[in-house]
């Protein structure tokens, strides 16, 4: 038992950790025992060695499939317009039209300013997650196994979904955060953004009062204003990081004798069904709570009064 507990752990290990290239210091001793004479940029052979690579280290994987996934999204919008008929649309254009058509109604609903800038923004939003979320539909083992015996490394590390790297969905979502500070003091001024983080939620008639308050107002909107990066990144991560690792404990009852290995692959069946919503769904939470984060920050209501 000890060693199929150590096997089953070791498999999960290797799943959940990211192809990591980074630099690991001279005098550093690698997994095979080998003492480094000077800094060398590398591949992590171990979770230990790509936590040691520090801040720098890249997870190719996951830069890799969301650029791929970038491409594919935007390949198949270039074929469906270059294609399309004002006449008689069908096929991809049909579908192209349905997601365009119902990212612009979400965004007429939510977003009640004037901006060509915030319905791209939210269908490039959606699809992106929705294409790199949809990489959970593979065979938890497929694209590893065949990295592997490509590279000839059967303990090469490759994550297919970026998605439940924290690293791109925080990184996407403070990229929203960017947005929001730049539309924000674009829409209300320099003064008026800064007017909106000292003088709310406190304010009174009388100034000496309100430099006052001013600390405790800074601190409770940079404390809002930072939570809702982090929740939006770290929403999605979790959801699909949980997500993962079901899929992960389900293949590992592949190989737990006949009885429970058919019983896998209901269950399996049975989770990848309820993906089929749950991956839409956390692309279209992302793209909603993007537009809602970006009208409140061309919303000005509050600082005509």
């Amino acid at each position: 038992m000890a060693s199929e507990a150590t096997t089953s752990i070791d498999y999960i290990q290797h799943h959940l950790q990211n192809m990591a290239f980074g630099q690991l210091p001279a005098g550093y001793v690698r997994y095979d025992g080998t003492v480094l004479d000077q800094p060398v940029w590398t591949l992590a052979h171990s979770s230990k060695e790509a936590m040691d690579m520090g801040f720098w280290t890249f997870h190719l994987d996951t830069l890799g499939w969301s650029v791929v996934m970038g491409i594919v999204f935007c390949a198949v919008f270039w074929l469906a317009a270059r294609r399309a008929a004002v006449t008689s649309p069908r096929g991809l254009q049909s579908f192209v039209e349905l997601v365009v058509d119902f990212v612009n109604q979400t965004v007429t609903d939510i977003f009640h300013h004037k901006s060509r800038f915030i319905a791209p923004l939210s269908l490039t939003v959606f699809c992106w997650v929705f294409l790199m979320n949809s990489m959970k539909f593979l065979p938890i083992d497929w694209l590893p196994m065949t990295a592997a015996l490509t590279a000839g490394d059967e303990h090469l590390y490759f994550k297919v979904v970026p998605t439940t790297d924290p690293n791109a969905t925080l990184g996407m979502s403070f990229t929203v955060f960017l947005l929001i500070i730049a539309f924000s003091i674009r829409e209300k001024g320099f003064l008026g953004f800064v007017k909106e983080y000292t003088l709310h939620p406190f304010h009174t008639n009388k100034w000496y009062v309100n430099a006052l308050l001013i600390p405790f107002n800074f601190t409770l909107e940079v404390i809002s204003l930072v939570a809702k990066p982090v929740s939006l990144g770290l929403r999605l991560f979790g959801n699909m990081y949980a997500g993962e690792i079901i899929f992960i404990l389900i293949a590992i009852m592949f190989g737990a004798g006949l009885v429970l290995g058919s019983l896998a692959g209901v269950l399996q069946w049975a989770w990848a069904v309820f993906h089929l919503l749950v991956i839409p769904l956390q692309a279209f939470v992302f793209m909603v709570l993007t537009i809602v984060y970006l009208a409140m920050a061309f919303d000005v209501a509050d600082e005509q009064h």
